[in-house]
This record gives structure tokens, C-alpha cells and sequence, in this order.
């Protein structure tokens, strides 16, 4: 079986799109740089705001995220991964556009948390408006026995407030600061583990950062891509 190659459907935003990649590299188990798979990265940072058009105050970026991804398979992408969670909610009519198969972060994501923390219960999510309504992570949660928990209104505006304001424009320190706010509100209202899920909270929260475990879907992602595309003689 000869190897695949990645497509990356990014852009939203930039940062996260060149961190996923660095993460791929990272996972690699390379001794030169034949041994890395081949990526095709389209960083289409014109998509409309995902959470906007969840909650009606901006338009669909279905067919802008259809673009992309045909654009991804002309190259000759074998495979698409995406990533922003908030897109998360457009995967399945995006998937029905297309002929190569996107990779489902959150999904993958609720299995490893099942895997590596099996007697955890409750986690905390931290997301954008759009994706806490969505409730792509509840669900796919609820299937491998985690509830999901969600910050109050005032922390979740600090969620947003953190994403939007400080990291995509830059400003990471303020982010992160804001972010393990809220993240260890939530371990008090009995939060096991913290799951980020938007890729801005991947540029900035770390495990070592509270006193639960932290789950980064950006990383299982990279992994599970790395995966994907290696000849399954040489896994």
C-alpha cells in the first residue's frame, strides 16, 4: 500500500493551520526528510466566520469550505483534515461534496480520551459560541460515557474574549491567561479533564498547565493524520 497524501483544509485561523503542520512533522517518526508524507496545505483564511453563521449573524462558509476542499483533491490530496472544530459542524454536507475522506477531529479525539483516561466521567470544553451550540463535543462524548461541561455565560465570554481579541490577533499571553481562567473554574465544578476544543486554546493551553489532564484534538489529529497516510507495512 503505497503512501497517502494530507490535505489540509485551513486557514481558520492561519496560526493553527502552520501549528497542525509543525505537529505533523513532529509525530513523524522521520530519520531524513524522504521518511515525512507529503502535504498539500490550502490555507484559506477568507472562509466566513464559523461561529457566526451557527448562530445566524453571518453567512455560510459551506461554499467557500467546498472550494477549498475540491481544490485540495485536484491536487491530489488523498485525504482531508480540518483544522477549526467550529468547521466540525459542516463536515457532513462538506463530506458529501467530496470524494476523499475528511478525518472527524472530534470523534477521534472522544476515542482517545476513552483510551487514555478510561475512569474519567466529566470533562470541560473549551470552545467558541458556535461549537458549545453545535454540541458536536457533547455528542460525540456522550457516546464513549463523558459528560460535557460548559463554562457559565461570563466565562464563556472569556472563551470568546480569548479566542477572538488576544490569539487570532496575535496577542497569546492575555489568551492563555483568560483561557486557564476558565478552565480551572471548571475543574472546580468537577471537570476530570480539559478538552480545547477550538485550535486557537491548542496554541496556548498545555497539559502541564492544570491540575487535570488537558486533551488536545489539534494533537490527536496530527497523530491520527501521520497514520493515515504511512504504508501500514511500516506502522
Amino acid at each position: 500500500m503505497s503512501e497517502k497524501i494530507i490535505g489540509i483544509l485551513g486557514g481558520m485561523g492561519p496560526e493553527a493551520t502552520a501549528d497542525l503542520y509543525m505537529r505533523i512533522i513532529r509525530a513523524t517518526p522521520a530519520k531524513r526528510d524522504q521518511d515525512h508524507p507529503r502535504v498539500i496545505i490550502y490555507s484559506n483564511s477568507k472562509i466566513p466566520d464559523r461561529t457566526a453563521a451557527i448562530i445566524g449573524t453571518g453567512p455560510s462558509p459551506l461554499p467557500e469550505l467546498i472550494r477549498a476542499g475540491k481544490r485540495l483533491e485536484e491536487a491530489g490530496a488523498d485525504f482531508i483534515i480540518i483544522p477549526c472544530n467550529t468547521a466540525h459542524y459542516f463536515l457532513e454536507p462538506l463530506q458529501k461534496e467530496l470524494r476523499v475522506p475528511i478525518l472527524n477531529m472530534i470523534k477521534l479525539s472522544a476515542g482517545r480520551a476513552k483510551s487514555l483516561y478510561p475512569k474519567i466521567k466529566r470533562a470541560g470544553l473549551l470552545a467558541t459560541d458556535g461549537t458549545v451550540r453545535s454540541g458536536l463535543y457533547s455528542m460525540a462524548y456522550a457516546e464513549v460515557g463523558i459528560e460535557m461541561l460548559q463554562p457559565t455565560p461570563d466565562n464563556q465570554a472569556n472563551v470568546m474574549k480569548a479566542i477572538y481579541q488576544c490569539i487570532k490577533a496575535g496577542n497569546l499571553i492575555d489568551g492563555g491567561f483568560l483561557l486557564r481562567g476558565v478552565a480551572n473554574e471548571l475543574v472546580a465544578a468537577g471537570a476530570e479533564m480539559i478538552i480545547c476544543g477550538c485550535t486557537e486554546v491548542s496554541l496556548v493551553l498545555k497539559n502541564s498547565d492544570l491540575p487535570v489532564p488537558v486533551l488536545d484534538p489539534l494533537q490527536v489529529l496530527a497523530e491520527a493524520s501521520v497514520a493515515e497516510a504511512t504504508p501500514k507495512e511500516h506502522v
